[in-house]
């Protein structure tokens, strides 16, 4: 069963709270019972982390890839620009990291740096989205 880690970047908290026009009024906890579900139905494990401290995300990539994690997803939030040592950590773990967000940035005006790094980009199909990046990574993962 592939291992998938699940990142929450910064202010991922506050959905649901904040900028409900944006990103809808589910909360984070919603979240994580949809992407668990998810897993679930894909045959998936996941571990799924949420930090509003940049540093503490790197050392989640690290860590992960320490402990043989197969992949990851990311909804990078508030570390979607800005964040170049985030950006380093997962273009040095060995696994492939997809890019996910709720809405699409680019709409709004912004261009995602993590983009850069990332094995993919899942934007725009709200919750709906972990489910993708998550059947996307478990045939990437059967392909090898």
């Amino acid at each position: 069963m592939p291992r998938v880690l699940v990142v929450h970047g910064a202010g991922m908290n506050m959905r649901g709270k904040a900028q409900i026009d944006v990103f809808g009024p589910m909360k984070l906890p919603e979240y994580d019972e949809h992407i668990r579900k998810y897993a679930s139905e894909l045959g998936v494990e996941v571990e799924i982390f949420h930090s509003n401290v940049e540093g503490e995300v790197i050392n989640k990539f690290y860590d992960a890839h320490e402990r043989g994690i197969d992949a990851a997803i990311i909804n990078p939030a508030g570390y979607t620009l800005g964040y170049p040592a985030l950006m380093a950590a997962i273009a040095q773990v060995k696994f492939p990291t997809i890019e996910l967000h709720i809405s699409n940035p680019a709409r709004r005006g912004r261009d995602s740096e993590i983009a850069r790094v990332a094995r993919g980009v899942v934007t725009g199909f709200g919750i709906f989205g972990y489910y993708v990046a998550l059947r996307g990574l478990r045939e990437m993962l059967a392909a090898k």
